[in-house]
């Protein structure tokens, strides 16, 4: 719960973003965080441990009477007590171990690298949970990876993910009357056998602002709310989907929510040497306009992966190098001199992404739960080893040869001032290093003072009359020479195989790739409508956005240790449509969004409360909480602040002056907006599958204390006092605020209860003189919860 104020409406005002754990079904959010701890283990953890502790502290040698292979062993400690406390890595023997922190530092070989010490005390911090003692997991071993390839295609076979998507017949209901669409007799079905039924529809206010948020991210005027109110025709609704599907707002909207998945980000999380990209807002519009274009998504798939390799007008060349951005803008690890963490990072991102399996995995050892062997791994390894990123002039020739002329001449001009320093030193039978050349520069005088002194002026006069770098897009290009790598015993670069064929995963028909790279084939192969995962991954993306909850629970696990479907036919039934529809997002969308379980409303009967509390049978609909960037887009709105420009530069988002939509925000893997922090934005640096709803006290003291607030309750007030509004008194006032922030009419009761605040005098407290009555009046409504949740 938050803190609780007094209540300046019938409703009780809760400041923060509150009832998350309640309202967005926890049990679906435990089992993700559950899944994600054992990846956690399997990609950061295990690797370490088998190659630094276990040759020590495994089955074969147990020194000082400590094994590290078990987390029974791990709690059960040696000569020196437990190596592990759950929860506590500053109690941990094996965290102060690897630290070097005391008396023991192990390994004794060396420290560790400070991300895999890193790696050791998060995992302990997070539980220490351990997935090989999961029944029949494999325990941990030194030996190198057993291929499984040869039941790959037995494995897949008997897995429901790996399946052909079927076609199934909609099923028979009772309930004749509630159907809109198919979705509704697949979802009805299921409530019968269970002895439920649905809710009733929603009123039109109710519908309209949840359309709103959903397709475009933004609240509906009032104007639209009494249109759509009153509009009696039997296709209003209808006519209100399409003319949402067709705002530019919505590529906004769903481009945003692609970003999470594409892992975006504009600079590198580490500060040494960091490789930026200061255009790569030209891949997140590309996304926008794509979305908004409603390009087939297998199109919009193969795009980002071979933009570069595919065939077409030269005119459109710079938007398909563009989408390139969903790899070139990714982390660049540091020290990572053979980009193997890279490599990692993007098979990582495409194969959760695209594909809803966890292949990252299998660098180390075969997938303990799927069927992808290490050498799927390192057949995607060699595709992205033989690509390269270049950054592609996005300018006329002549501007990028005049800068390119202006950089020489520079570069030449350094060199020249270098060569006179080192002639002057020469000449008084110095020998000076290149650390000390400044050094010496500063101890001349004389004649070679005045000179070096000419020649550096003349060099600050080129680089202040040398253009400006111009535009480039940050994409992919092949290397001159494709290679296959080889597959690494346990991930170890010091221990390599049998190189492997660059090749598609093996459960999904392990085409081998041929041409060049194989980033092409690779796109394809993902992109197929045979390959039953991409359709069905990414219609679940689309219902988890519009339910709150995916028709598997685990939108980027499609795997073993993912949920399984609540609706499999249905997902199948969506999968099929998406793909006839010519792999049409809006037609999704508008399939979706028309069906009367999307319409119901978000109140639930005591047997569906009672029977199914986490809504998987969706009886009902999700009360959900806006994102971050819709709360304070809504903020900016209802303030009569927003800037609704389409596309551009990247702008600070705590810049007090910036308006504009959050999507256009700069994302900083390593200094994040502290807004984005604060609420919940994903880690720019992996991929997202879904957001995740916390509630900090922090996010309750911004709503009550930060500028931002403040500064948007002053607009709302001002905009309520405006002639133009048609608010003469406090009355009107407060009806109109609340038909901005909540899309309804306030209850008699809520007038008065606000007439009583505004008629009370100056308030006591001084802590904000700054505010008037009339401005706290407003920041209480907009810190609300009724504004930051959507029924």
């Amino acid at each position: 719960m938050g803190i609780r104020l007094r209540s300046i409406s019938g409703r009780p005002v809760i400041f923060g973003l509150w009832l998350a754990t309640l309202v967005m079904g926890p049990t679906a959010r435990a089992a993700d965080a559950g899944r994600s701890e054992e990846e956690f283990f399997e990609a950061k953890v295990r690797p370490v441990l088998v190659e630094h502790c276990l040759e020590c502290h495994g089955a074969e040698k147990s020194k000082a009477g400590l094994r590290l292979d078990a987390r029974e062993a791990m709690l059960r400690g040696g000569d020196g007590g437990p190596a592990v406390v759950p929860g506590k890595p500053e109690e941990s023997s094996l965290v102060s171990a690897i630290r070097y922190d005391g008396d023991v530092q192990m390994p004794p070989s060396g420290k560790l690298k400070e991300t895999e010490i890193a790696a050791l005390s998060e995992w302990v911090r997070r539980g220490a949970r351990w997935p090989a003692s999961r029944p029949g997991a494999v325990p941990v071993s030194t030996a190198a990876p057993v291929s499984v390839s040869v039941d790959v295609e037995a494995r897949a076979r008997s897995f429901w993910a790996f399946r052909p998507i079927e076609d199934p017949a909609p099923p028979d209901v009772r309930g004749r009357d509630w159907p809109r669409s198919p979705i509704d007799r697949f979802i009805l079905a299921r409530l019968e056998g269970e002895g439920l039924s649905p809710s009733s529809e929603a009123d039109r206010a109710t519908l309209i602002r949840r359309l709103s948020y959903d397709l475009v991210g933004l609240p509906p005027s009032p104007e639209e709310v009494e249109a759509f109110a009153k509009d009696s025709a039997p296709d209003a609704y209808e006519r209100l989907v399409e003319r949402l599907l067709a705002s530019p707002h919505y590529g906004e909207r769903w481009g945003r929510i692609w970003l999470d998945i594409a892992r975006y980000g504009e600079d590198q999380a580490h500060s040494f040497q960091p490789r930026l990209y200061p255009f790569g807002y030209r891949y997140r519009d590309w996304v926008f306009r794509a979305i908004n274009r409603d390009l087939p998504y297998d199109r919009f798939l193969v795009e980002q992966i071979a933009g570069d390799l595919l065939d077409g007008p030269e005119s459109s060349r710079i938007e398909r190098l563009e989408a390139l951005g969903f790899f070139a803008c990714g982390p660049v690890y540091y020290g990572d001199a053979k980009k193997l963490d890279q490599y990692d990072d993007r098979i990582d991102t495409m194969c959760r992404g695209f594909l809803g399996l966890t292949v990252a995995c299998a660098r180390c050892h075969d997938h303990k739960y799927d069927p992808i062997p290490t050498s799927d791994y390192y057949a995607l390894q060699g595709v992205f080893a033989s690509t390269e990123y270049v950054e592609v002039p996005a300018a006329p020739r002549e501007q990028v040869e005049a800068h390119d002329r202006a950089m020489a001449a520079i570069a030449e001009k350094e060199k020249a001032i270098t060569a006179a320093v080192r002639a002057e030193a020469k000449k008084q039978g110095k020998t000076v290093a290149g650390g000390q050349l400044k050094a010496f520069e500063r101890m001349l005088t004389g004649e070679a003072k005045r000179s070096i002194q000419a020649m550096r002026a003349e060099l600050d006069q080129m680089k202040k009359k040398a253009p400006a770098k111009y535009p480039v897009i940050h994409a992919l290009a092949d290397a001159s020479k494709p290679v296959d790598m080889p597959i690494l015993a346990r991930g170890n670069p010091k221990a390599p195989g049998a190189k492997v064929p660059r090749h598609f995963l093996g459960a999904l028909g392990g085409s081998t790739f041929r041409k060049g790279s194989g980033r092409l084939e690779l796109a394809r192969a993902i992109a197929s409508p045979d390959n039953p995962l991409t359709a069905r991954v990414m219609v679940n993306r689309v219902w988890q956005h519009h339910f709150g909850r995916g028709l598997v629970a685990t939108a980027s696990n499609f795997g073993s240790l993912g949920e399984r479907p609540s609706h499999p036919e249905l997902l199948d039934w969506l999968a099929r449509r998406f793909i006839e529809s010519g792999w049409s997002l809006k037609a999704l969308h508008r399939e979706i969004v028309t069906s009367a379980a999307y319409r119901q409303s978000s109140r639930a009967s005591s047997p569906s409360a009672d029977r199914d509390p986490g809504n998987v049978l969706l009886g009902r609909m999700n009360r959900r909480r806006l994102d971050i960037e819709s709360w304070r887009d809504a903020m900016l709105a209802v303030a009569g602040r927003l800037d609704e420009s389409i596309g551009g530069p990247s702008i600070d988002l705590e810049r007090p002056d910036n308006a504009r939509r959050t999507a256009y925000a700069k994302i900083s893997r390593h200094d994040l907006a502290g807004m984005l922090r604060l609420f919940d934005f994903p880690d720019p640096n992996i991929t997202s599958g879904g957001r995740i709803d916390t509630t900090v006290p922090l996010q309750q003291l911004f709503v009550l204390n930060s500028e931002m607030m403040a500064t948007s309750a002053r607009a709302v007030a001002a905009r309520l006092h405006q002639p133009g509004e048609n608010t003469p008194d406090d009355s009107s006032r407060i009806r109109r605020a609340y038909q901005w922030l909540y899309a309804r009419e306030p209850s008699e009761r809520e007038i008065r209860i606000g007439l009583a605040y505004l008629q009370a005098g100056d308030p006591t407290d001084t802590t904000r003189p700054d505010l008037s009555r009339w401005d706290r009046y407003a920041q209480a409504l907009l810190a609300a919860n009724e504004f930051a949740f959507v029924d």
